[in-house]
Parts: C-alpha cells; structure tokens; sequence
C-alpha cells in the first residue's frame, strides 16, 4: 500500500477517530511491529494542533514470552506504573489512539489460567479508566493495520508481502478511505445512522425476541430509560468522536436480570490472542447458567469466571447481514471488523451513555437501572442470514425489527 494513502488513513483516524483539538494530549497505544504508522499518527496529530502525542508501546513477542516463561506469581498483578499512567492521561482528557494488529493465534498453547488471571489483575487496575471511557469522559478510538500474522491468518493461501498489502485492501475498503473524499464519507455514514436511531428510540421496545436456524432462540428485556447509539459519539463537552472505525452498528444496554433462553455463536471469538469457536449459551434471569464451545472452553469459562457481572450481558447491538464487512465475505478473526459484519452482545459491562439521564446517576444508580457492571466487556458475534428479531412493546405487541438479516425498515 503506498505511503500517502496509508498517511490519509492515519489522517482519518486522527480526525474522525479522535477528532484530536487543538491543545489536545493525545496517548497513541500501539506494539513495536506498528511503530512506523504509529509516527504517521503522531505526525497526523500535531498536523490538527496537538499540545504534546504520547506512545505507550507494547511488544506482543515479548508478550508471548512472558506468558509461557514468566514466574507464575506474575500473572495476579498489574504493574502499577501502567494503572499511574492511565489515571494520569485521564486527568488531561488525553485523546486515546488504539492501533490494533494482533496476531488471532498469538497465546495459542499459552496456559488458560495464566490468561484468564493476568486478565483479571489489569480489569481491575484499570476499572476507573474503562469507566471514564465508557462514559464518554474522554475521546478515543480504535483502528486496525495489517501485520503479517493476522494477514496471513486470513489470506493462508497468499505468501506475506501479498497477505498484508491484500489486508489493507480490505481495510481501505471498509473503511471509505477508497472514496473522493473520505472525511467527507465519514460524515454521511454518520448521518445516516440517525433515522434508525431515532425509529428505535421513539419504539422504545419493552424487549426484543432473536431467532434463527442455528438454534438463538432469546428474549432480551430493556432497561427503562434505555437508548440507542450507533456512529459518531460526544465526549461530555459536546465533541464528536468516533470510538471505532469502521463502525456498522446500533447498540444498547439490555436490563442485566431480563435475558432469557440459548444463543449461539456464529463467528469465532478472538480472544487475547485465543480463538474460541463454536460456542453458545443458555441464559436464565440474565445470567449465562451453562455453555458450551468446541474450541477453548476453558478460555471462556476463564472469561466468564472473571467476576460476578461477567456472565451477564452489557450491550446489545444491530448490525444488518447486508453491511460492507458482511459482502467483503471475509473472516477477519478480529472483533472490530467481525462486530461490524454482524449482530452481536458483550458479556459484561454495560455503557452507561445507553441510559437516559445518566450523565446525573451514580454508578450505583446506574446499576439499579438495570445496566450490567464488570471489569469485562466482550462482544461475541451472533448474527445470520436468517435472523429474526421482534421487538415487543410494553402492550405485547410485536413489530419486526430484523428479517432474515436486515433491518425490516429496509424491506417495506
């Protein structure tokens, strides 16, 4: 891919993605494979009147590593100087950058329970960040490059070189950045989510019914009060982010107790750097009381162990079977890219921005409200040709929401 598009690339997701201000920190996280896009970035970011752009580097080898040679006691702690700098880049108001590039396989044969409780240790030091984040107190956002192992994960058939420059293909694709303008593309995406946004919420459906033919057979009660968001999102001084790119979906916060019957996984879940497959869950008054998966069961039983609100469900999300993800026919074994071709949950914590009035709520209000809290959120892929979705409104009367696949708004 050549340089100048790939420097327009880190141009949007400055602009659209963090839509950095001037006099804006800026925190670029990013593994020491992406260093060269992650200069672009910088460079995009001071271009938009940046004050000072921070990297916080990871090293995913060096990650591997630790888990397969590292003293166990290693793997119940969070080093304390990393929780430091995330409180202290949240007190600026810093603008977060996530460069993701992880290799889907990178922790395969890595010990379950070391991952599971590594995992546990940085939640928990880092609850205060996720909760400002998911509160939109700060800007941020997430966008993919290709690295080799990731390309050739989905590309086997194709030698490196070609893998990565057939990725970012795709990736340009997603992402608009193929179109005239893309920035300008950005703004009517983000504009046409409202007539959606607007139908659901003046619905305001009491619940909504899944099926398909994989065996999703679920109802899934709202919280009153909830709410609808999809594309562009707002920091609490009224500034616009993108918090992914690319974005497809609609999502809310379902009543943490009113979930009920199985679901079915259709994609693979990639999971620090772990791929469970073929899995599913029967829930009961919002709790996952069983489940099942062919590939890594003990990576999800370690992901639902994690702590008590782990085994309920935290965003419910629209994604139509038709997206632009969905008609590249691609599995990117990557959750931003695979949530965007596809409905799915997240298993754990809720977004509180999802509650009327909760800019004035407590976390325990919130709470109370119905919207789930854990130190988890972990979406999973649920949507297919032929799913179904009813919403059903506080009357019992039921009005198509999903039919085979798309929107029902799309078919009359």
């Amino acid at each position: 891919m050549e340089k100048a598009k790939i420097q327009k690339y880190a141009e949007l997701f400055a602009r659209v993605g963090g839509n950095v201000q001037k006099g804006d920190a800026v925190v670029i996280d990013a593994d020491t494979q992406d260093a060269a896009f992650a200069r672009l970035l910088a460079e995009s970011a001071y271009d938009l009147g940046a004050k000072e752009v921070f990297h916080r580097w990871d090293d995913s080898i060096c990650r591997r590593l630790k888990y397969l040679r590292a003293g166990d006691e290693a793997f119940d702690a969070f080093p304390q100087w990393l929780t430091d700098s995330y409180d202290h880049f949240d007190a600026q108001k810093a603008v977060l950058l996530y460069i993701e590039s992880d290799d889907p396989d990178l922790l395969a044969g890595v010990s379950a329970s070391r991952v599971s409780r590594y995992q546990a240790a940085r939640n928990a030091a880092l609850k205060k960040h996720r909760e400002l984040s998911m509160s939109n107190a700060v800007r941020w956002s997430i966008a993919a490059i290709p690295s080799p192992a990731w390309a050739r994960k989905i590309f086997p058939t194709l030698a490196g070189d070609e893998a990565v420059e057939k990725l970012w293909q795709a990736i340009m694709e997603i992402t608009r950045m193929n179109e005239p303008d893309p920035i300008e593309a950005w703004h009517r995406h983000n504009q046409n989510f409202q007539g959606r946004l607007a139908y659901l919420n003046q619905k305001n459906f009491r619940s909504l019914r899944y099926r398909n033919a994989l065996g999703t057979d679920l109802t899934v009660e709202m919280p009153e009060g909830h709410l609808w968001l999809g594309g562009a999102e707002h920091d609490k001084e009224g500034v616009p982010f993108n918090p992914n790119i690319p974005t497809e979906e609609i999502f809310s916060a379902p009543k943490r107790d009113g979930v009920n019957g199985r679901v079915v996984s259709s994609m693979p879940l990639s999971y620090n750097g772990n791929l469970i497959e073929n899995f599913e869950f029967t829930f009961q008054d919002g709790q996952a009381i069983s489940f099942k998966a062919k590939k890594n069961e003990e990576i999800l039983r370690g992901l639902l162990d994690n702590d008590g609100g782990a085994r309920y469900l935290g965003e419910i999300a629209l994604v139509p079977f038709d997206s632009p993800i969905t008609r590249m026919g691609l599995l990117f074994y990557n959750t931003l890219f695979d949530e965007n071709a596809s409905c799915h949950f997240a298993l754990g914590k809720g977004y509180p921005v999802c509650l009327a009035g909760s800019d004035s709520m407590s976390a325990a209000e919130v709470a109370k409200a119905g919207v789930n809290d854990s130190l988890i959120h972990v979406d999973f892929m649920v949507g297919t040709e032929d799913l179904s979705v009813i919403g059903l409104d506080k009357d019992g009367v039921e009005t198509p929401v999903f039919v085979n696949g798309k929107f029902a708004q799309d078919k009359s």
